[in-house]
């Protein structure tokens, strides 16, 4: 468990205060329970007429403490006077504490139930060289679960000394394929790109059916990411009978595929470019195509953050983009986090809390009841307030989180489809 100076720290807001505090006196959870003291005699009671030794007090059974360890890029050597964060260094800081919060949060909900919890803190610094340093601490391996690190490096260096078979080591928010790392015991919850192109493919050919998928390059081989995994699934839940058309666009001109192009069935457009100036541009060219040809668009997941493209345009081209972060601001379950967070830490939860919290609660839950369940994650679904868990088992590889949200523009913002 990491410990802290007590000296004034440099972040802003009041995140690091609760930080340390929580992780000085409340790091480790145990539900507390009181144990009932014997009545006392009072002087109008009759004597018994035997009189029996008094039976010692049995203390109720506490259940098992599971310990949870937690490995976050804190940077906490930036506190050391003379020291200050950069900017870069103070974002993933800020991201750890809130992700911290969040998980936290969770247990603290479950210890409610009887669960007991012992939550150790760890800083990775987000160095290679400190994470695999970390993977030989006793106190680290000896508990019933890791989670973290972070980035993809670090991860990738602590899972090289863990390798043989063991407890889950929990990659909370890397969406990279567990194929850098290669770990059999690794957990990765960020669905990677190849699981939001499945996810696309697999909606278009079994809810739309179209009779042809157009596939818009750039003629950037990092969109074969996207587009290769794409195209197997397609090419394998219609048994090749929707062929896939890959058409590398050069500014914007789609007019060899006009005599292709239905006039009265939609006509479906995967665009895996993530390019700004190549979207603006052949997007532009789709809207003009769409006033005589039905479109529909496919976008890649990234298309969510960028401000560039415009609700209006992304609503005409009737886009649809697949999500692994999509929150629900008006379920009864989101509703509850929220007053819960807000009123533990006196702060809005960002996306790191809600993935913390989900987290926290899906392997506390488990952990709760005492069996092997957390080691077995492909057979334990679940529906959290930003995704669902819905792991797959690949040999070598550990377990894979592969549910991905397919979403679509209406009403200038974008809803879940399915």
């Amino acid at each position: 468990m990491t410990s802290v100076r007590n000296h004034r720290l440099l972040l802003s807001g009041n995140k690091w205060f609760i930080f340390v505090i929580a992780l000085v006196a409340g790091a480790c959870s145990p539900k507390m329970r009181t144990v009932p003291k014997p009545p006392v005699k009072t002087t109008t009671e009759k004597p018994a007429v035997k009189v029996e030794k008094d039976k010692p007090v049995v203390k109720p059974a506490e259940a098992k403490t599971s310990v949870i360890s937690l490995i976050l890029p804190l940077g906490l050597d930036h506190l050391i006077p003379g020291v200050r964060y950069k900017a870069a260094d103070l974002k993933k800081a800020n991201m750890s504490v809130e992700y911290y919060q969040g998980f936290k949060l969770a247990l603290d909900s479950l210890t409610h139930t009887g669960a007991n919890y012992k939550l150790q803190v760890f800083d990775s610094k987000d160095d290679a060289a400190q994470a695999h340093s970390l993977a030989y601490n006793p106190q680290i391996r000896d508990g019933e679960l890791i989670v973290g690190p972070v980035f993809p490096e670090d991860v990738k260096a602590f899972t090289a000394v863990l390798t043989g078979a063991r407890k889950p080591i929990v990659s909370p928010l890397s969406p990279a394929a567990p194929a850098t790392s290669k770990n059999q015991n690794l957990v990765t919850m960020t669905p990677p790109r190849e699981y939001h192109a499945q996810g696309a493919a697999t909606y278009i050919a079994q809810r739309i059916k179209p009779k042809k998928v157009y596939i818009l390059t750039s003629g950037f081989s990092a969109e074969k990411l996207y587009a290769s995994p794409f195209k197997r699934t397609i090419d394998s839940l219609s048994k090749r009978r929707i062929p896939v058309i890959t058409v590398t666009v050069v500014r914007g001109d789609l007019k060899p595929l006009l005599p292709q192009l239905s006039p009265y069935e939609d006509n479906i457009f995967l665009v895996p470019s993530t390019k700004q100036a190549f979207l603006m541009v052949t997007l532009r060219s789709l809207d003009t195509l769409s006033r005589k040809y039905p479109v529909v668009v496919f976008g890649h997941p990234s298309w969510e953050k960028y401000a560039f493209l415009k609700a209006a345009l992304l609503q005409r081209l009737k886009t649809h983009i697949t999500s692994a972060d999509n929150v629900n601001y008006k379920a009864a379950q989101t509703n509850l986090f929220l007053r819960s967070y807000r009123r533990a830490y006196h702060a809005e939860p960002t996306e790191y809390a809600i993935k913390g919290f989900d987290q926290g609660l899906y392997f506390g839950e488990m952990l709760a009841r005492g069996d092997d369940s957390f080691r077995k994650p492909e057979q334990n679904d679940y529906a959290g307030i930003h995704n669902n868990f819905h792991f797959v088992k690949k040999p070598g590889l550990g377990w894979i989180n592969t549910h991905v949200d397919i979403l679509k523009y209406d009403n200038f913002d974008l809803k879940k489809v399915e």
